[in-house]
């Protein structure tokens, strides 16, 4: 780990301004993956700076008429136990609820929970030159691929590993960013991108830009929920997770978000099986409707194959969870 400056600042543009001032420096939200960062030696920034003490980063505030504003400071535990959240936004309370281990969600933040990098092995190890390093080969294409996208335009296999991530794009949130040049906001789903033109990229972060705030829009008649398979019920990574966000009338669909995650190279979003589910009831064999529509176009490596099969189980069980 290299030696490096640590900074603390109380507002918004001052933390732009102790970044844009030393080339090199980082922010840090919980500091969870920035450490992991650190201890690889896969970064070495000249200078941290902490965004603990701006006020309002670490709030939840409700909204008239059922939307939320969420900081992202807010820690992932937080945002699981929130009473009004986990009834309105269930989905986004048990995403977060199941991510990492106990300690952890006390620590780590929403925001870091979106930005983390992948946990893709090849990238993380060190002597590793992978594309997201700035190399010239996807080392997963030809090596240990258990864990990785089945889903991507190429030519990273790197899955995205955000829970957040894939129940706020199933929700239609956007994200507020601050920088230098003043404020903009993004639907979560157009945030995160594709390797292609660009493996060292998961989404359209600018430098030296601060997730500000994120904005959960209401949730009137929603049912939804988030579900995933592990290797390990208890701290581990998923190998497939869906996020079904369903708008019902009667015992009938009418409008349906599903997410994928963990088997793509960002949130994977199959509208595909929405259609599938759209003007039909959940016991009328939709599932399995569903479930094939939201694997079409998947293509596996050597050794992932078997997420194709998680996938249809796992949108059986989430939508039977929605009933």
């Amino acid at each position: 780990m290299n030696r490096f400056e640590f900074a603390r600042p109380t507002s918004i543009p001052e933390a732009l301004d102790l970044v844009a001032r030393l080339p090199g420096s980082v922010f840090k939200a919980g500091g969870i993956d920035l450490l992991d960062h650190l201890k690889e030696h896969l970064i070495e920034p000249s200078r941290i700076v902490d965004l603990k003490a701006i006020p309002g980063l670490n709030n939840i505030a409700g909204e008239t008429g059922g939307s939320f504003r969420i900081g992202p400071m807010v820690p992932l535990a937080q945002v699981s136990a929130h009473p009004i959240l986990r009834a309105t936004h269930t989905v986004l309370a048990e995403a977060c609820g199941e991510a990492a281990s106990p300690q952890i969600r006390n620590v780590a933040t929403i925001g870091g929970n979106l930005l983390q990098r992948p946990r893709c092995w090849y990238y993380r190890r060190e002597s590793n030159r992978c594309l997201k390093k700035g190399g010239d080969i996807c080392f997963a294409v030809m090596g240990e691929n258990k864990y990785h996208a089945i889903f991507t335009d190429g030519p990273c296999n790197a899955p995205h590993p955000s829970n957040a991530a894939v129940a706020l794009v199933a929700l239609g949130a956007s994200l507020t960013f601050a920088g230098l040049k003043g404020t903009r906001s993004v639907s979560a789903e157009r945030f995160f991108t594709m390797p292609s033109p660009d493996p060292q990229r998961e989404n359209t972060l600018s430098p030296g830009e601060i997730l500000s705030e994120i904005t959960v829009p209401a949730a009137p008649r929603l049912r939804s929920t988030y579900t995933s398979i592990r290797e390990r019920a208890a701290f581990d990574w998923p190998l497939v997770s869906a996020a079904v966000a369903l708008r019902m009338e009667g015992g009938t669909v009418r409008e349906a978000r599903i997410v994928l995650g963990a088997v793509g190279t960002r949130p994977w979003r199959v509208v595909a099986a929405e259609r599938a589910l759209v003007g039909r009831g959940l016991h009328d064999g939709a599932a399995e409707a569903v479930a094939q529509a939201a694997v079409a176009g998947a293509q596996p490596l050597s050794g992932n194959g078997y997420k194709v099969e998680l996938i249809k189980a796992l949108l059986h069980r989430t939508l039977a969870a929605t009933v």
